[in-house]
């Protein structure tokens, strides 16, 4: 009889005590279609939606390759975008390696150097880090990289956008051309396309429909006006049965003064945004993992860095700055191939991100109605003074001369 589930890909027993203890049974498709390159030494190039099984796509490969712990320099190299996913990726490889001896260190910044650069002294196999952290770190000579046998870009478009791409190419002069490259991304821009290019060699290209969200995912639009969003928040937390939710914002001050809100009408809510001292940022997706918190509200530092279990909702307060952004928040719910609610209020400034947004996805979003939150999409929004009153007709404040001579009469 052939080998089933993960015993098909012929890794070592260790590995696979790992993959049983973290309740793994069936291979995800992402993981069908990249371990078997991975395994051969070959570079790949995957290109996945969010919550498909990445992590463990490019980590058992890699374990398999390593096996055990070799006292020396760091064997292996994960670059990741944001302080949380570094932190979840590297939570991950622990459970996946449990059996194998091998040593994994996180490095990020907004932290100290000092213990992880202890940590490093231990001769650590895997380095999952930051770009900026682990330059800085080269750059002290406390992290060495000249025995890096593979190279792992993990959500590469995001590191991209954050402007990482400088510190990727200096971090790729310091480690040896002869290795192998690993590139896993829910989107691949050009930019990032070109990168892929001068990185990879001859890959193994898995390409599964990266532009659209997954089909676990109930997502629609809400065509609200702007001052009803935190009317139509309330609603959607009373009228659905909702466990837990991430509510995504555009800036640090309205996710923590939405978060104070939310507290003083009686929910169990916590901000995550940059603001924050790594420490307050570790508590609060702690109590959301452990359900202190029902409601997390976010700005997009944290969009790809949150896996949390069982996420029944999600919430974009405020539509994402860019198409590409949408698929990235929206997975946070429906990980797993569970099902999930992705709700995204839009006014009648964000049209065209609307258009956009339905373009890369291929397809038009639902739309849903709300009896007493009726939008006025077509109406243009009406001008309103510095101080926030509405502005009469006639000509520009700056150029009204009527209205400054009138000011200097009043001061006068």
């Amino acid at each position: 009889m052939a080998p089933t589930g993960f015993n098909r890909f012929g890794l070592a027993n260790s590995i696979v005590r790992g993959v049983r203890e973290a309740g793994f049974e069936t291979p995800r498709r992402i993981q069908n279609e990249t371990i078997p390159a991975s395994m051969k030494g070959q570079d790949v190039l995957g290109l996945a939606q969010t919550g498909t099984g990445k992590t463990a796509a490019f980590t058992l490969p890699l374990l398999h390759r390593l096996k055990e712990h070799r006292k020396g320099t760091p064997r292996a190299l994960i670059l990741a975008p944001t302080r949380e996913l570094a932190t979840q990726i590297a939570k991950e490889i622990h459970t996946l390696s449990k059996f194998t001896g091998l040593r994994i260190v996180t490095i990020f910044g907004g932290v100290k150097t000092r213990s992880q650069a202890n940590a490093l002294r231990k001769s650590p196999d895997i380095v999952v880090g930051c770009p900026g952290r682990v330059l800085d770190l080269m750059r002290q000579g406390r992290l060495v990289l000249n025995q890096v046998e593979t190279l792992v870009l993990d959500e590469a478009d995001h590191m991209f956008d954050m402007g990482f791409l400088p510190d990727i190419k200096k971090i790729l002069k310091a480690i040896p051309r002869q290795r192998q490259n690993l590139l896993f991304s829910a989107t691949m821009p050009k930019e990032i396309r070109k990168l892929a290019d001068e990185v990879l060699k001859t890959p193994h290209v898995v390409e599964l429909a990266n532009s659209a969200p997954a089909t676990t995912i109930d997502h629609a639009l809400y065509l609200i006006p702007e001052n009803r969003k935190r009317d139509m928040l309330d609603h959607i937390f009373r009228a659905d049965e909702c466990e837990s939710a991430i509510v995504f914002v555009r800036t640090k001050r309205r996710a923590k003064r939405i978060a104070d809100q939310l507290r003083k009408t009686g929910y169990k809510a916590s901000d995550l945004q940059g603001n924050m001292s790594q420490g307050q940022r570790d508590r609060a997706m702690k109590g959301f993992r452990e359900r202190r918190f029902e409601i997390l509200v976010a700005t997009d530092i944290a969009a790809r860095g949150i896996d949390v279990s069982n996420v029944s909702h999600v919430i974009n307060f405020d539509v994402p700055g860019t198409p590409e952004a949408y698929t990235h928040r929206i997975g946070r719910t429906g990980r797993s191939e569970q099902s999930g609610i992705a709700c995204t209020f839009v006014t009648g400034a964000d049209q065209k991100w609307v258009r956009a947004t339905e373009k890369m996805i291929g397809k038009s979003i639902k739309r849903e109605k709300v009896e007493g939150f009726e939008p006025d999409i077509d109406r243009k929004p009406q001008a309103t003074s510095p101080r926030g009153r509405k502005r009469p007709g006639g000509p520009k404040w700056g150029n009204n001369k009527s209205y400054r001579g009138r000011r200097r009469r009043r001061a006068s």
